[in-house]
């Protein structure tokens, strides 16, 4: 049996996490874990250009380059420069959870714990926190809100009653979706969780990332097309460098 922790650590899909350029005139870099240095330039994604670094949760392959992105944002900590958002546990720790970013790397960006339903503003975006089932109590996932545009971030999280209002009118949905069918494990979604879920938000666009070993060797793209006829919604499986473009009022034009 292959346990989806290899995803991570065999990096047979790249885990370093994804890139929001353009919204409200910023880039955000979103849960940057093992390998997010290294891809932003594989994928001319200059990290240099970064005005916001976001980590849900306190779990290495979220974390692990967030605060190398942190030196990029800041010119190597020289400049006083753009946000860190992150959960309790990773800014100021929680239990046995984090801290996941240094005092030193707090020091030259605007840092913000979000918690499930707390809403922070950068710059012209709203943030707001949703609630995650997960192994980090503190867990949260990110609802971004510029005019007319709203992107929703599941994170890494089971599927649970009310999950569904935290995402509400969002016009793409992100989420973490672990396992093929109706593989279910403890604090992640399976397909069939993402119909359920896709289903009550009715987004315009829904995307499975973070995807296990087991989706991974089981075809993700058929997986994405079983969510897209139960439920009629556009439905992509991410893939290592997907680029999805959307016009100004959120309405999905192109992936390569």
């Amino acid at each position: 049996m292959v346990a989806d922790d290899f995803a991570t650590i065999t990096q047979k899909r790249m885990t370093g996490g994804l890139r929001i350029d353009g919204i409200g005139g910023m880039n955000i870099h979103v849960d940057p874990g093992p390998g997010a240095l290294v891809r932003s330039y594989q994928f001319d994604a200059d990290p240099r250009k970064l005005d916001a670094v976001m980590v849900s949760h306190s779990h290495t392959d979220h974390y692990t380059d967030a605060e190398v992105l942190i030196e990029a944002m800041t010119r190597g900590m020289t400049r006083q420069n753009g946000a860190v958002v992150g959960s309790v546990s990773v800014i100021d720790g929680y239990m046995d959870w984090g801290p996941c970013i240094s005092d030193y790397h707090k020091r030259k960006s605007r840092c913000l714990t979000l918690s499930p339903g707390e809403t922070v503003e950068i710059g012209e975006i709203e943030v707001t926190g949703t609630g995650t089932v997960h192994g980090d109590p503190t867990g949260v996932g990110f609802k971004l809100r510029r005019d007319d545009v709203t992107l929703s971030y599941t994170s890494d999280t089971e599927y649970f009653d009310g999950l569904s209002e935290y995402h509400r009118d969002a016009d793409v949905l992100i989420a973490s979706v672990i396992r093929p069918g109706n593989d279910h494990i403890r604090g992640h979604m399976c397909t069939d969780d993402f119909i359920k879920l896709v289903e009550e938000v009715e987004p315009g666009l829904a995307v499975m990332s973070h995807l296990g070993m087991k989706m991974i060797l089981n075809d993700p793209e058929m997986e994405a097309f079983r969510v897209q006829e139960a439920t009629g919604i556009r439905t992509l499986a991410a893939r290592d460098g997907m680029k999805i473009e959307l016009d100004e009022s959120g309405i999905f034009n192109m992936v390569r």
